[in-house]
């Protein structure tokens, strides 16, 4: 489901458990990932070092362009959370360096990290004089991303990592369609060939890219858990999406095959279709009851009924986006029911919308909108996910 109104407002901690240990950081994948595993698939679920491996994960949306404080203070509180996999995005994207090509977002917010205050740190732009994508690999571009692996990587978390988002929230797909003139938010990027090739050079530079910090080639590396294509590719119509679903996730699967790929699909309406291709390891939801105007229950029983899909193609299922407003004073419990739901109906796991801790001003970011975010707080609601994803491992 696209996320209308989760960052409508962004223009406008408790004692955090990190469990370190000590691995010397060198050039070989053993010493620069922590001497972690890959995850793999068998029989509709996850392994891990041989045994079942079930996510309980955490989002962050602004971990790619955080500060180092601001990162690692959310790894902690994952990890004080019970969590195993943190979940965030590869953005921001721009326009050009020289303003042909403007950028089609607000960039220039002094808004806090967590309110998309991105102070200049972007991924890749434009160069309009070749018109091709150009990757930013210095350190207000990837190396940001080399810095959230290493830290992950300390505290044993697997990430999973989106490509791009969709969305124009950091620009995202749709600020390259905006490279080329476009602003169809959900037939261009999968059909035009500048957008699909671009796509594909950045998928195969993060691929090939070395971390500055570990050594550590990223395709190389068990710290990420998995590839999501995008965050929400709400392509349309769906021949297109699963087209192009088909051919990057093969790409994506010839370039790091020791890696774990899927789409990172909302598929809230679609029943997991796009699990069905082969190259697509595993399946994902991103479903928001308070939007879909869904009770409780219903979404406990579309819970049961995603986990019975995978069951039966044969592949695991994520949860990997859900949230309750606080708002809703039986939020505890109802997080308690769905985690409880997806530990006893072999599901893969999920991912919780949203982890955020306290930015450099030292205080939590504003959510007076959706009021989705989760903090180290010992509140009811940090308690149930605890509980939960305790419970999961």
């Amino acid at each position: 489901m696209r996320r209308i109104h989760r960052f409508r407002n962004f223009a406008a901690g408790a004692a955090a458990l990190a469990l370190f240990w000590s691995a010397q950081v060198g050039s070989t994948d053993a010493q620069s990932s922590g001497q972690q595993s890959f995850v793999t698939t068998k029989e509709g679920g996850f392994l891990l070092d041989g045994k079942p491996f079930r996510v309980a994960g955490v989002n962050n949306h602004y971990l790619t362009f955080g500060s180092s404080g601001e990162v690692t203070r959310v790894l902690d509180d994952a990890t004080a959370m019970g969590a195993n996999v943190v979940r965030t995005f590869l953005q921001p994207v721009i326009g050009s360096l020289d303003g042909r090509v403007p950028t089609i977002w607000n960039s220039k917010s002094t808004a806090d990290s967590s309110n998309l205050g991105t102070k200049g740190i972007y991924m890749m732009s434009l160069d309009p004089t070749t018109n091709r994508m150009v990757p930013n690999d210095g350190p207000d571009g990837l190396q940001k991303v080399d810095y959230l692996i290493a830290e992950a990587a300390k505290r044993k978390l697997k990430l999973i990592l989106a490509f791009v988002d969709f969305w124009a929230y950091t620009g995202g797909a749709q600020q390259m369609n905006a490279w080329y003139g476009s602003s169809d938010k959900y037939t261009f990027f999968a059909a035009d060939p500048r957008t699909r090739r671009d796509y594909k050079e950045w998928v195969g530079h993060v691929l090939s890219r070395v971390n500055t910090i570990t050594g550590v080639r990223y395709s190389d590396d068990p710290t990420i858990f998995a590839w999501d294509l995008a965050n929400e590719p709400d392509i349309h119509p769906k021949p297109l999406l699963h087209d192009w679903v088909s051919e990057m996730s093969a790409y994506v699967k010839s370039l790091a095959p020791k890696q774990l790929v899927t789409t990172g699909h909302g598929n809230m309406d679609q029943k997991l279709s796009d699990m069905n291709i082969p190259s697509v390891d595993f399946g994902t939801w991103h479903g928001y009851p308070s939007y879909a105007k869904m009770s409780h229950s219903d979404f406990d029983a579309r819970i049961r009924e995603y986990c019975a899909i995978g069951r039966n193609i044969g592949k695991p299922v994520i949860l990997e986006e859900f949230g309750i407003p606080r708002s809703d004073p039986d939020q505890a419990n109802a997080y308690g029911t769905w985690l409880n739901t997806i530990a006893t109906s072999d599901c893969g796991g999920w991912v919780v919308w949203r982890l955020v801790s306290t930015q450099d001003s030292g205080l939590y970011p504003e959510d007076d909108y959706d009021k989705f975010d989760i903090h180290n707080d010992g509140s009811a609601a940090w308690q149930a996910l605890r509980d939960a994803a305790l419970k999961l491992q």
